[in-house]
């Protein structure tokens, strides 16, 4: 048995107009908590970074929860968005997903399901090679 769950969701092309507002993030976020049940830690917290690089200027935004965090960035520019859900209580990622595909429209979504669990037997060390 797994000690949480995380889904990580790379979304191509959101709508601009939903990436670029502060209450309509904070309106998905809202959403998705009560979509695959967890109970929210405070208020969301969106704060807008990046700005003196335009391709990767936008809105951040982190959602403690009782059982962890979302943590999500979106780009000005592109609309993309890059969405992290992570609990250690059980949620349907398919909701999660269907929420995000309603909220955002993205032309793509491509999502990773990892299952969290530090007392596993045997694991692999990604290593990512140095950038010159």
């Amino acid at each position: 048995m797994s000690w949480g769950m995380e889904l990580l969701l790379d979304c191509q092309g959101c709508d601009l107009a939903v990436a670029r507002d502060r209450k309509a993030l904070t309106a998905y976020v809202r959403e998705l908590v009560a979509a695959i049940d967890v109970r929210p830690f405070g208020e969301p917290r969106i704060e807008h970074f990046a700005t003196h690089d335009p391709d990767k200027a936008g809105y951040s935004l982190v959602q403690f929860i009782e059982t962890s965090s979302i943590v999500a960035h979106f780009v000005d520019r592109s609309g993309d968005a890059y969405i992290d859900i992570f609990s250690c209580k059980p949620f349907d990622d398919r909701v999660a997903i269907e929420v995000t595909q309603r909220s955002f429209r993205p032309r793509a979504i491509k999502a990773l399901f990892v299952e969290r669990d530090a007392t596993a037997k045997s694991f692999e060390v990604a290593t990512t090679p140095s950038v010159p």
